[in-house]
């Protein structure tokens, strides 16, 4: 691997400081790029802009949280580019490479000597009236939620235009397995492997205790119809875009035909970071 592009937590000094050690460290060897805002910052001149994310590139060096590597994943765009993050601290599951383990990792990945997750994205369409209005592939969760004042919301909730039931609830969340460990574990959804392919549906605070959340095979398509009229309601994506949905809007949730491929951790498995995560089995 001869091409690299690192993008870096905004506003973030350590995500700088690590990318220009990277540049110091591998830099002769390969030609890197660096995203406009951390490459002003460092004066340096081999730029790209995050929509260029991944083109004519190798691999992709996610310097931050998950944050960080879901926007990342949303401006690749269906480029089939490994992603390598780094967590810089936070609770990080899909940045599984620590500071200390990256310059063995970035030397193996050029080399090509590292396994991969291939991860399902799901895309999300808004449909209005006979118009789409919003679309976007994510590989996280698409969550529709009340405005902080609303009441209780209606959704009406299809799968392959099978009446599944109305929610009422303060909302509803959509999740790749990927994000079972995000919101949707919060509101009491299941961890779900994140190689499979399913769609979880994932009620939030419903009105009936008896609405509990619902694992989807892969292939269906799930479609959440806004039923009521005067509350004010919005469709988060990932957990970072935001849309205002209207009374009659169609939330039409799917399989993406993109992927996002993650580097995995050399040293560490994914049942070790979900008990390291979650804490499991500590008093």
């Amino acid at each position: 691997m001869k091409n690299i592009h690192i993008v870096c937590k905004r506003n973030n000094e350590d995500a700088v400081r690590i990318a220009k050690n990277i540049v110091d460290s591998f830099g002769k060897e390969c030609n890197i790029g660096i995203d406009e805002i951390a490459a002003k910052v460092m004066h340096y001149e081999k730029t790209f802009e995050l929509e260029h994310v991944g083109e004519d590139t190798d691999l992709i060096i996610v310097l931050g949280g998950d944050g960080t590597l879901l926007s990342a994943s949303r401006h690749l765009k269906g480029k089939e580019v490994p992603i390598l993050g780094v967590n810089l601290g936070g609770l990080g599951f899909l940045t599984e490479t620590s500071v200390e383990e990256l310059p063995s990792m970035v030397e193996k990945a050029i080399k090509g000597d590292f396994d991969i997750s291939k991860r399902v994205m799901l895309l999300v369409t808004v449909k209005r009236g006979e118009d789409h209005v919003f679309e976007f592939s994510i590989l996280n969760d698409a969550v529709i939620t009340k405005d902080a004042l609303a009441r209780i919301i209606d959704i009406e909730t299809y799968v392959n235009d099978e009446y599944l039931t109305t929610y009422k609830a303060d909302g509803l969340i959509f999740s790749t397995p990927t994000g079972s460990t995000g919101y949707s574990l919060a509101a009491g959804g299941p961890l779900i492997y994140p190689s499979l392919a399913n769609i979880m549906v994932t009620p939030i605070c419903p009105h009936m205790l008896t609405n509990r959340p619902i694992i989807l095979p892969e292939g269906v398509t799930a479609r959440a119809v806004l039923s009521s009229k005067e509350e004010k309601v919005l469709l988060t994506i990932d957990g970072q875009i935001g849309f205002p949905l209207e009374y009659g809007d169609e939330v039409i949730v799917r399989k993406s035909p993109y992927t996002t491929i993650l580097v995995k951790s050399s040293s560490r498995g994914y049942f070790e970071i979900l008990r390291n995560k979650l804490k499991w089995g500590e008093r």
